[in-house]
């Protein structure tokens, strides 16, 4: 007999969402270009239902930590050249405790309470399996950051200080 034995979840059991996988997110051939092969990079924001679908499809398919919701204020990205995706990027509210990043920026559990809202995850990250260009991924995140305190503030109404 177990030592302590939990109630059924008020809540009941969450679904599973289903994916399922289209022609969409097959595998590609493989792509190997040098970096200024791909330029310009364009970061394309999930605008639509169909981009979502899309998006979460990937990222389930090609991810390791697969889909799952994510909570709260989100961005989530496609990454592209020449109208080719070559990564995605989902970014959402910060996690309520994490010890190393409270003590990093130094703030005590009313601050934090405070201030979290600035904070932003990096919850996703993908560059398709098919896709192989060096530094590829430095220069996706670089373009991410800059962006994103601009298209946070257009959607929620504020810039995050933290990323």
């Amino acid at each position: 007999m177990p030592f302590l034995q939990l109630p059924p979840s008020s809540r009941g059991k969450q679904p599973e969402r289903h994916i399922r996988f289209t022609q969409l997110t097959a595998p590609q051939p493989l792509l190997q270009r040098p970096l200024h092969a791909l330029v310009p990079l364009q970061l394309q924001p999930v605008r639509s239902r169909a981009d979502a679908r899309l998006w979460n499809e990937y990222i389930h398919r090609d991810n390791y930590l697969g889909y799952k919701t994510l909570p709260g204020a989100q961005l989530r990205y496609f990454v592209t050249a020449a109208d080719q995706t070559l990564a995605l990027l989902g970014f959402g509210a910060a996690a309520w405790q994490c010890a190393p990043r409270d003590r990093h920026i130094g703030w005590h559990s009313e601050q934090r309470a405070r201030n979290l809202h600035l904070v932003v995850n990096n919850a996703r990250f993908l560059i398709l399996p098919w896709v192989q260009s060096k530094n590829l991924a430095s220069k996706v995140l670089a373009l991410a950051a800059r962006s994103l305190p601009d298209h946070w503030q257009q959607r929620y109404a504020y810039r995050p200080v933290l990323l």
